[in-house]
């Protein structure tokens, strides 16, 4: 088996080749030299003189080519270190190589300032995840910790240089590193009585996935959330409490004041039924907001079934019978859904465009469509439209006489449930409004 033969070095090449450059030169002076008649000892000191310096150029001529490029890569080299502050010489002259050296000293400013400016940026990075009061753990492939900040080593009670280089499931975090990305528990990390948001992403560094865990505590924001909503609650209770309260303690003063008159007057009998008959509208009243909001209270969560939207469709809108509905034709698609519910945020929308169209001798149109994964159910009438969309699915707020404000409340609600969203906005290529529900399939 043959051995490759050895390569020759870019130096060895320069110098071959210049060698080889003169050595034409040299033989025809060596011919005439020694053809010439010349005496042997000039003969011998020319020829050693001719090709000492031929050697010599030669030489001279390699390590002119070899010396720039070895500084080019000594540069090369610091830079790959991380050393920028060597500069090449030489780049103020206008040749080849000086362009060469001017551009590796401007890659190394700009190398140079790139890492400023990342280190600044880390700088930047660790304080203020040092400063910030969430907990963040950054998880390998292997799931070992490999960064924490002083929020995380304070859940969990030890100092980073405890929990660096620990498996997750030893830090009782293992658990949220698998499963949904955002999760809300109830965990004794430090206190039993909080309550924590966990966040999970994935990033990549030196080209191997990890996972970086956030972990909030959201025991404050949740308590006054709640603060908040019990507020609203007992604002809207009292107000309709009061509403339905405050006649009904009047007459009902009125009529004991009536009753202890002696004589009587004449129609005291009609005041009697008068009085009783409005107590008895107001208590009714009152019955029916405590029961819509008893409905909005209970709303179940979705059983998921299979629904055919177009049957759906046109079943709801053959419900309505004071002013028939025009349904557009659309792709029979079935998605999983709740039909009942699906079915009660439908005629909700319907009653309440045709009660909106009824007001103006509009119509009322329905039809859905499909984009991608997303489902849009559509209702529009041709109505006076809305002056005020801020408070539409604000609780109990109603525009219509009799009206209890919590039909779209509650198609808010089912829609939100089945991971979807619904809008009402006012129509801009006609008079009226449009309802649109968002749907995944």
């Amino acid at each position: 088996m043959s051995r490759s033969q050895p390569r020759l070095t870019h130096e060895q090449r320069i110098l071959l080749l210049t060698l080889a450059a003169g050595l034409p030169a040299v033989a025809a002076a060596a011919a005439l030299l020694w053809t010439g008649g010349h005496a042997p000892r000039t003969e011998w000191t020319v020829t050693l003189l001719v090709v000492g310096i031929w050697v010599g150029v030669s030489l001279a001529v390699r390590e002119r080519v070899a010396s720039p490029l070895r500084t080019v890569a000594n540069l090369l080299e610091a830079m790959r270190e991380g050393d920028y502050s060597i500069r090449a010489r030489g780049d103020d002259r206008d040749d080849a190589m000086s362009e060469v050296m001017q551009q590796v000293n401007a890659m190394a400013a700009t190398l140079r300032m790139q890492r400023l400016g990342a280190l600044e940026a880390t700088a930047l990075l660790r304080k203020v995840m040092e400063e910030i009061d969430i907990a963040i753990f950054a998880f390998d492939g292997e799931q070992k910790l490999r960064l924490v900040n002083a929020a995380g080593e304070k859940l969990l009670g030890e100092p980073a240089e405890r929990l660096m280089g620990r498996e997750a499931t030893s830090l009782g975090l293992g658990e949220y590193l698998v499963g949904d990305e955002q999760q809300t528990l109830q965990r004794a990390f430090s206190d039993p009585t909080r309550r924590w948001g966990i966040n999970r992403t994935t990033f990549r560094e030196g080209g191997l996935p990890h996972q970086l865990l956030v972990v909030t505590d959201i025991t404050r924001p949740l308590r006054e959330e709640e603060l908040q909503a019990w507020q609203r609650l007992v604002r809207v209770l009292g107000h309709e409490l009061n509403n339905s309260l405050a006649p009904i303690k009047s007459i009902a003063g009125s009529l004991g004041s009536l009753m202890e008159r002696d004589p009587r007057a004449e129609d005291w009998e009609e005041d009697m039924r008068r009085g009783l008959a409005i107590i008895a509208s107001r208590s009714e009243a009152l019955s029916r907001f405590l029961s819509s909001y008893a409905k909005l209270a209970k709303l179940p969560a979705p059983v998921l079934a299979p629904v055919s939207i177009g049957e759906l469709a046109r079943r709801v809108a053959g419900l309505e019978t004071r002013l028939r509905p025009r349904v557009e034709p659309g792709p029979e698609l079935t998605i999983l859904a709740d039909s009942d519910q699906i079915e009660q945020l439908l005629i909700n929308l319907l009653r309440n465009a045709v009660d909106a169209s009824l007001e103006t001798g509009g119509k009322v149109a329905m039809g859905w469509s499909r984009s991608g994964g997303i489902l849009t159910v559509w209702v529009t009438d041709e109505g006076h439209g809305l002056a005020n969309t801020s408070n539409l699915f604000v609780p109990f707020f109603t525009t219509k006489p009799g009206g209890s404000g919590i039909g779209l409340v509650l198609s808010r609600k089912i829609a939100e449930n089945h991971g979807g969203t619904l809008t009402l906005v006012n129509r801009t290529d006609a008079p009226g409004c449009e309802a649109r529900l968002v749907l995944p399939l």
